[in-house]
């Protein structure tokens, strides 16, 4: 084959010196080869740039979104910014290093499996994705407080200058729904996020609770209404292939040592195009 290949990770979190070799090993097969970086590279600034950058000299084109722990203001972090300034500081960082974003002009992926439009997208959570047998946002914090289960975003990153996370994940979703309908109609999407566009893939968490520091209810048609040849996401840490509605989802995260050392098979980037059609 030639032509390169659409390539996808997430999660390679390289405070861990086990992750850091992985990464050292992505390597592309193709000089054609690009890379999908779905979010959660590290916690502190220089080492998301110094990962990005050194991935950015490997693969002909480097797209990265942003995770949570992206955003997270660490309190031994040079970097304090905090919220939109300090996705706005992750943003001017890759556009020094060549790096895309979502911030930039969606590129038209052209290899085996194209054209497809890929669409990196920074969109958050919104608390929607709600705790079984909960009807309000409160009550199911409550619930998640209760049962000792809470994202650490809650302390970490900080939505400002939005009053909240799901005011910031709300104006985010607004921004990009329509910039994604001003998109070629004739074109396929690849969709990027951080999390999971649709609910389903949350229904394996091991506790529930977690699942509102997920997604957004809002973003549940977006791999129909905008043409979506495959999603890819990350944060869970439960790398698969799942199909909605016909849609290829993959979930593309390496996660902690503890999860995926266990499994003693490797970490390669996920195939994205060409890729898989629904045997289904």
């Amino acid at each position: 084959m030639t032509g390169g290949r659409l390539l996808a990770v997430s999660d390679l979190h390289v405070a861990y010196a086990e992750n850091r070799a992985v990464v050292d090993g992505l390597r592309p097969e193709y000089d054609e080869d690009w890379l999908i970086v779905a979010g959660d590279v590290a916690e502190r600034f220089a080492d998301v740039a110094a990962t990005l950058g050194r991935l950015r000299e490997r693969f002909a084109t480097v797209v990265w979104a942003p995770g949570n722990h992206e955003l997270w203001t660490v309190p031994d972090d040079p970097v304090a910014l905090r919220g939109a300034a300090r996705y706005a500081e992750l943003v001017r960082m890759c556009r020094e290093l060549g790096v895309l974003t979502p911030e930039d002009a969606y590129p038209v992926w052209t290899g085996p499996g194209g054209p497809a439009l890929v669409a990196p997208l920074f969109l958050l959570y919104d608390y929607t994705f709600r705790a079984p047998g909960t009807r309000t946002t409160e009550e199911s914090l409550r619930r998640a407080y209760d049962a000792g289960i809470v994202c650490t975003d809650e302390v970490l990153l900080h939505p400002d200058p939005y009053p909240g996370r799901d005011a910031w994940c709300a104006a985010r979703v607004a921004l990009t729904e329509r910039r994604l309908a001003d998109c070629d109609p004739d074109l396929p999407t690849v969709l990027v996020n951080h999390f999971p566009l649709v609910r389903e893939p949350t229904r394996v968490l091991r506790h529930p609770e977690f699942a509102q520091w997920c997604g957004t209810e809002a973003t549940a048609d977006w791999h129909v209404r905008f043409r979506a040849a495959a999603v890819v996401y990350g944060h869970l840490h439960i790398p698969r292939t799942t199909w909605y509605d016909g849609v290829r989802f993959e979930e593309v995260s390496l996660g902690y040592p503890r999860e995926w050392g266990p499994r003693g098979t490797g970490y390669a980037p996920r195939v994205v195009l060409p890729g898989r059609r629904c045997s289904g």
